[in-house]
């Protein structure tokens, strides 16, 4: 069954963008960056990926867009996610120093505005999911919420 929520809402006045450093300890150090917190359905997501510390062989990385509705509250809680889209961004061995642009244009995608907690009963959300893959095939990520 279909849902229908209407809002009414403004758009932010703040609009800082995001930068945050994560890595395994003496292995693998990276800085990434957003140019926004917040983004309209239609807007392109620009970044950068900065390789501080490389001590591990990165085989290939990839961003990818998750929508994740969840329904329902207490012990009837359901989540569901959905892989939106998935880019691969970077293929081959970083090295220090390397810097990797993102663009991801939004406006291709059927996106839905971020609903949180309508009635304590549902929200829709979006996050970017940055995923680095070593030549074991290990898989090292960070999930990052954006709101549309």
């Amino acid at each position: 069954m279909d849902i229908v929520v209407h809002t009414l809402s403004c758009y932010p006045d703040m609009n800082n963008s995001i930068k945050m450093e994560v890595g395994i300890e003496d292995c693998l150090h990276i800085e990434f960056e957003y140019n926004k917190s917040k983004y309209h359905l239609k807007d392109v997501i620009v970044g950068k990926i900065y390789f501080l510390l490389v001590r591990i062989k990165i085989k290939h990385m990839e961003i990818a867009i998750i929508k994740r509705e969840t329904t329902g509250s207490g012990p009837n809680l359901f989540t569901e996610n959905e892989t939106i889209a998935k880019y691969e961004i970077m293929d081959g061995a970083p090295v220090k120093g390397e810097s990797i642009p993102i663009r991801v244009f939004l406006a291709g995608y059927d996106l839905t505005p971020t609903m949180r907690d309508i009635n304590k009963k549902f929200s829709v959300r979006y996050y970017l999911n940055l995923v680095l893959m070593d030549e074991e095939d290990r898989r090292y990520f960070k999930q990052q919420v954006n709101y549309s």
